[in-house]
């Protein structure tokens, strides 16, 4: 049905309303690589000279009667069918609903809880009869372009029933454009934010979750651990000191393995760091773990998780012979993810960054201009990234096509991951898989796998919490937005925007500063400087190719500052900034059509400073949603 949908779309050739009317237009090129699930092959390359499809959406605003009079026959995709633009007129109907809520489990993970399976799919028939007063505007689709229309007085509303039709989606998406206040409240709805009473060098995280998959295939994870002097000696002569991790990861082709990640990969990291500090306390030459001993520590955390997900699970499934233990069993192995992991020990100040795909940490530190500077603590792990191409093509040698336009065996685009079992299993445990449970046809290119690893790559950060440093960690789809100099930019600007008392609980004084090292308002230009080459990523790091798709024009006159979440203020920009018309039409968009336009959407922004010592680590309910509750953080 889906794919009877799609293809209606594409052969519903009607003359676009930019050649009727004379206006101006947002226009969009979409490059091919930048649609559709990750582990779809594209001839798109991140280059930069890449292919562009004829393909564009526009964000012109029209009276509805001249839209209803021009595209009589338009057709709009919905839940993957087919529609009358009539379908859309409706002054009286609500916003577009999500259908999937951010809910609690237990450890304060959030997941996504998912309707029943049946619905009623609602459309009503535009008639003559005239409308009320304007009620707000709508979103037309017309040959893969977004038009915005205004609910005037002139459009003809139907007052009869509305004609219906059973779904299989439990949602009732319509394309009635988002008001500014709904995609507020759409950009805010999955917001977190901390301030942490530690003592110990981070004063406050906040973080934020934006779907564009249904259910969304991001996940993220934090958890703070107080460490007894019999694991790791503190420094300052206090009894104890504190790991703490933050973890956001990309799923592709399904949430399970991204789950799979939020659930157990601090777990699995931790037990190995406890494994490698102990053992190094009865080591009498030693104090603490040598540096190589920490990564190698991480590195087995994540490649023993990456075994039990690829490996230890078609021992279970071939034990139990059942098609149900194996549906849940191998599910995060059909599917993949990348991860970011940070790793920061409050004793030694040491920020460490274990990145497996092309999810991206980025410090901010104040230069000595004043002005803060970007640097890249990973990079990107793709088909076509240097780097992953030469040591992909030195493990299998001879092999033409191991990476193939940018993708591993012309499919993939992570050149490291989770799961993703197609890019690892023998061909004979495929076939296996297949003929005997719900496995794949394995690649046609496939010989001598594995070709994709989980195996992170690690650099280490000293902090400095005098300065106020911060980080921002995010899933690819806001690099895709915005370059590194763009979002410290954005967290400076933000920051001059909200002082706080040196405490970070928001409750002093307007004059007085959240950290020494941020007093001052708001500028019009973002206070940033270009960062060395060394530091700035160089040919690792890609360009944010949406900003060439939106033809996005480079100014920082742009981006606003309206949320108290440094995380929403940064997808917020992300999406349009000032541009109401283009952030509320992006919001609009309902899933999959949204995936052509942004990706699932996981931002956190950790702040380093000097904070009370209190102890807790307390919600902050300015920047938080209101149903998220209290989490346990230790």
């Amino acid at each position: 049905m889906r794919r009877a949908a799609l293809q209606a779309l594409r052969t519903a050739r009607r003359t676009p309303v930019r050649r009727l009317l004379a206006s101006k237009a947002f226009q969009v090129a979409i490059p091919n690589g930048a649609l559709g699930p990750r582990s779809i092959s594209s001839t798109f390359k991140r280059d930069g000279s890449s292919q562009i499809l004829l393909s564009s959406m526009r964000f012109p605003t029209y009276p509805l009667a001249a839209l209803l009079a021009l595209l009589g026959g338009v057709y709009y995709y919905q839940d993957g069918r087919v529609s009358d633009l009539g379908a859309l007129v409706n002054a009286n109907s609500t916003s577009a609903k999500v259908p999937t809520t951010a809910a609690q489990q237990p450890g304060g993970l959030s997941s996504l809880v998912v309707p029943p399976a049946t619905s009623t799919l609602t459309t009503n028939v535009a008639k003559s009869e005239p409308a009320e007063a304007s009620q707000g505007r709508i979103l037309t689709v017309q040959d893969d372009q977004l038009f915005t229309g205004d609910l005037s007085e002139e459009a003809p509303l139907s007052k009869e029933a509305p004609l219906s039709k059973e779904a299989e989606d439990p949602s009732r998406q319509t394309l009635e454009m988002l008001t500014p206040e709904q995609a507020t409240q759409k950009l805010r709805r999955n917001e977190e934010s901390y301030f942490v009473g530690r003592g110990r060098g981070v004063v406050r995280y906040d973080v934020v979750q934006l779907p564009s998959n249904n259910p969304i295939e991001d996940d993220h994870a934090e958890k703070i651990v107080e460490v007894p002097q019999t694991v790791t000696p503190s420094l300052d002569g206090s009894s104890t000191s504190d790991w703490m991790f933050w973890g956001v990861f990309d799923g592709h082709s399904g949430w399970t393995t991204s789950a799979k990640l939020r659930q157990v990969l601090i777990s699995f990291v931790a037990r190995e760091l406890n494994a490698t500090y102990t053992s190094a306390l009865r080591d009498p030459t030693l104090t603490l773990p040598s540096p190589e001993a920490i990564d190698t520590a991480i590195k087995k955390g994540f490649l023993r998780l990456d075994h039990e997900i690829i490996h230890e699970s078609v021992d279970k499934v071939m034990k139990s012979n059942s098609k149900r233990a194996a549906a849940e069993i191998l599910a995060p192995a059909f599917s993949g993810s990348c991860a970011l992991l940070s790793f920061y020990d409050s004793g030694s100040k040491l920020f460490r960054v274990a990145c497996t795909g092309d999810s991206r940490a980025v410090l901010g530190r104040k230069g000595p201009a004043g002005k803060w500077i970007a640097t890249a603590l990973s990079e990107d792990q793709t088909g076509g990234t240097p780097s992953e191409m030469e040591r992909l093509r030195a493990e299998h040698p001879g092999e033409e096509y191991v990476v193939r336009q940018g993708r591993i065996l012309g499919g993939l685009e992570p050149s490291r991951a989770f799961g993703d079992s197609t890019y690892k299993w023998s061909k004979d445990v495929q076939d296996r898989m297949k003929k005997s449970f719900f496995g794949k046809t394995a690649p046609p290119l496939l010989k001598t796998p594995p070709y994709v690893t989980a195996e992170p790559i690690i650099t280490t950060t000293k902090v400095d919490p005098e300065k106020g440093d911060f980080v921002v960690m995010a899933t690819d789809g806001l690099w895709e937005m915005l370059s590194n100099e763009e979002v410290v930019g954005l967290v400076g600007q933000w920051l001059e925007s909200h002082p706080r008392t040196s405490t970070g609980t928001g409750t002093g004084s307007s004059d007085s500063s959240w950290l020494k090292s941020w007093l001052g308002g708001a500028g019009k230009t973002l206070p940033v400087e270009k960062a060395p080459e060394s530091e700035s990523g160089g040919e690792g790091q890609r360009i944010p190719i949406r900003q060439e798709q939106w033809n996005v024009v480079g100014s920082d006159s742009r981006f606003v500052v309206e949320d108290q979440n440094a995380a929403t203020h940064l997808i917020r920009n992300a999406l349009g900034g000032r541009d109401r018309d283009m952030v509320c039409a992006l919001l609009t968009l309902p899933s999959p059509f949204s995936r052509r336009y942004r990706d699932d959407l996981t931002v956190e922004v950790i702040f380093f400073g000097e904070g009370d010592n209190s102890g807790d680590v307390v919600r902050n309910p300015d920047a938080s949603a209101s149903n998220l509750g209290l989490k346990a953080k230790l």
